[in-house]
């Protein structure tokens, strides 16, 4: 694993276009003032809402096969416990 790069706060102030460019691509950077590490600048994590299909089918290839009749007892098993009130009386 690399280090991160370091960039000045001038850097940061004067290419900020191409810092902030390289951001949205990953790149992280540690960014310094008058020779001090003061920050990170990181990325977000992007949140994946699904999963491409060929994604899917090349991961759930190796997969055990699931019965429907067992797949169906342990939601059912899983919806009457939500249901059951431990303190009941």
């Amino acid at each position: 694993m690399s280090a991160q790069p370091e960039i000045t706060q001038r850097d940061l102030r004067t290419r900020s276009k191409e810092i902030m460019d390289a951001v949205q691509e990953g790149q992280s950077f540690t960014v310094t003032r008058d020779g001090h590490r003061i920050g990170e600048l990181i990325p977000l994590r992007g949140r994946r809402r699904f999963v491409p299909r060929g994604e899917f089918a090349a991961r759930s290839h190796a997969a055990p096969d699931v019965r429907l009749e067992d797949f169906r007892a342990d939601q059912q098993a899983a919806v009457d416990q939500e249901l059951n009130d431990p303190y009941a009386r």
